[in-house]
């Protein structure tokens, strides 16, 4: 019996999916950061092993919680998909979006995930990897090729192997005011340097690339309209981390080894420039190779998915903010319900959160069905709510210093707290703050990821949920 399209669809839906021995745990990401030798930078220094780095510390832990997350009975229907392509249960970092379901399912994880982390990460191979499903498709419908089929087989071995994939989209773009072809210094773009049998070469600079120095590989793009001059500018490949020619000068990931900084010196985030020189890539790992009027469709395609995702991203981050106002209300003595300046400031600061992550869900419901077989975000719903957290982001960090008080900023280290004389100096005050602080971090729960949160009754997160005294 022949299974329409939207049978299909709607299997993949409802599939309940398993976790497979493939999906790496955190652990397993960790040792398999080993099995490649990236040149890495950080800080001026060459970086020996990766996984050992202590500069990068912070931003493997991040990637290894998407990993585990994968792992844990009451996320798994948010971690995990059944890819319909092949029927296989994959990580949700790494699937194809095909209903308005995965789309919602999509935000979900991200902002659990942001709420332990800060930042997934992840995401951003998630969001390249729908855009480059649907480009590929449409150039091949439009001229034929085999651009989609390659990308179809590369995007099974990166589900099958559960790889980490790094963006690698903007560039170091030179003279801002000149066209790629224009720049004094062609490697200011990523380009086609020359074309053999077997491959591309590439040369130029990628900047800002998300986790550079510990993922497994590379998606390039490119990031910006093109026109006829700038064809061999127009270039999409897959390249693994440690191609030769390929170097990474990275900052490092949070702020490993600060005794004083309790959260981003567990997690945090490297980003890196990549330098591309003269890297060879094999045609089956090519999926744009001077398409000038499709780079339009691609970066545009990227970014639909990537500022869908951003608001569940900066909603996470928004619940931790919240959370941390509320205990810092508490250490402070006060109660936000009685007193409306704190009040006021915390419920404010909720809804901008849930204002802009609400634009996440109405574009997850009015997606928009592609030839590729997958979905997109709505376009509108998706550009205003990161509209609104990019105008809003610095409002939600007023909010929380407002309710924190100056304490955030005047407080003495952990470290001070072991010397004799400073300890026996410090006011009531000071030592009642840090005292409540560090009972309040060490409560059960208040470092790990809240329960996932549901459609329907009861969906605030548990960082809201603290901010209403009258839950507590």
């Amino acid at each position: 019996m022949q299974v329409t399209q939207e049978e299909a669809r709607s299997r993949s839906a409802h599939a309940e999916p398993t976790i497979p021995p493939r999906l790496m745990t955190g652990d397993e990401y960790r040792e398999s950061l080993r099995r490649s030798s990236p040149v890495v930078h950080v800080n001026g220094r060459r970086i020996d092993c990766v996984a050992d780095e202590p500069l990068l510390a912070p931003g493997i832990n991040a990637i290894a919680v998407t990993y585990d997350v994968a792992h844990r009975a009451d996320a798994a229907p948010l971690a995990l998909a059944v890819e319909q392509s092949t029927g296989k249960t994959v990580s949700r970092f790494l699937h194809i979006d095909r209903t308005a379901d995965d789309l919602l399912a999509k935000l979900e994880l991200v902002r659990l995930v942001c709420q332990e982390t800060g930042c997934a990460q992840r995401y951003l191979a998630h969001d390249a990897l729908n855009a480059t499903w649907q480009s590929t498709f449409h150039i091949d419908s439009d001229v034929g090729g085999e651009y989609h089929q390659r990308f179809r087989a590369w995007l099974r071995e990166v589900q099958d192997q559960d790889l980490a994939i790094g963006v690698a989209m903007t560039d170091a773009k030179g003279d801002r005011s000149l066209h790629p072809h224009e720049q004094p210094n062609p490697d200011a773009y990523v380009h086609i340097a020359e074309r053999r049998p077997d491959g591309v070469v590439i040369s130029g600079t990628k900047a800002i690339v998300t986790g550079a120095p510990y993922v497994h590989e590379f998606l390039v793009m490119p990031c910006r309209n093109m026109e006829e001059a700038d064809a061999e500018f127009a270039v999409c490949c897959a390249v693994p981390v440690d191609a030769p020619g390929v170097t990474i000068v990275a900052r490092p990931a949070g702020r490993p080894g600060e005794a004083a900084a309790k959260f981003s010196a567990r997690y945090g985030q490297s980003t890196g420039v990549v330098l591309f020189d003269r890297v060879f890539v094999p045609w089956e790992r090519v999926f744009l190779a001077g398409e000038w009027r499709d780079s339009l469709d691609l970066t545009q395609t990227y970014a639909t998915h990537h500022r869908h995702t951003c608001v569940a991203a900066r909603a996470g981050f928004g619940d931790l903010l919240i959370g941390a106002g509320a205990l810092m209300c508490e250490a402070n003595g006060l109660d936000p319900y009685r007193y409306p300046g704190l009040r006021d400031a915390l419920v404010e600061l909720i809804k901008l959160v849930e204002g802009f992550y609400a634009c996440g869900v109405a574009a997850s419901v009015y997606e928009m069905r592609d030839p590729a077989g997958s979905v997109m975000p709505d376009v509108v719903f998706s550009n205003v709510g990161k509209l609104l957290l990019w105008t809003q982001i610095y409002e939600m960090h007023r909010l929380a210093h407002h309710v924190s008080g100056g304490l955030i900023v005047a407080l003495p280290g952990p470290d001070e707290d072991h010397q004799p004389r400073p300890r026996d100096s410090q006011t009531c005050y000071g030592r009642a703050q840090t005292s409540r602080m560090t009972a309040a971090s060490r409560r059960p729960g208040s470092s790990r990821i809240s329960p996932h949160r549901t459609r329907g009754a009861g969906t605030r997160s548990s960082a809201c949920t603290a901010a209403d005294p009258r839950t507590r």
